[in-house]
């Protein structure tokens, strides 16, 4: 690697950064965090707790201080009528459905933004080998990871 090179560490917070900053701005015009979206999108494999919503997203978005909770959350859905309530049991409605197939062309459009340019085998190679050091640094794959990703 030549000296003139910004390091690995470099470029990953960058690239999350700038992936965040775009996945926020396009859901904020949606009236929604990303936080919710994932929500919704897991509500899609069927009804969940606000517990196992929670528990789903938890390698996503690690606890901070004075954060807003998952409760207040999936209530926000729920008063904008994209969320239902039943028995403990959160479910999109209709709205919410038709809400998040909105979302999605959104996030289509973020992903083929980020990945222009870029060749189906570089992606592949790309995520194999950011796995493959992931492990070499510890990571044993037994945390769940989330149903959703960007």
């Amino acid at each position: 690697m030549a000296t003139d090179e910004r390091p690995i560490g470099f470029w990953l917070k960058l690239v999350d950064q700038l992936v965040d900053d775009q996945f926020g701005a396009s859901f904020e015009e949606h009236g929604v965090t990303r936080r919710q979206w994932q929500m919704m999108n897991l509500l899609t494999d069927g009804p969940a707790t606000e517990k196992q919503l929670s528990d789903a997203l938890k390698p996503f978005f690690p606890v901070v201080e004075g954060s807003i909770t998952s409760t207040e959350l999936i209530e926000e859905l729920r008063e904008s009528g994209w969320v239902s309530l039943d028995e403990d049991q959160y479910q999109l409605t209709d709205l919410g459905r038709r809400s998040l197939e909105n979302l999605r062309g959104a996030v289509e459009r973020i992903r083929e933004q980020l990945t222009e340019n870029v060749s189906e085998e570089e992606y592949g190679a790309l995520v194999t080998v950011l796995q493959r050091m992931a492990t070499n640094l510890g990571w044993d794959g037994s945390v769940e990871e989330p149903a959703v990703s960007p």
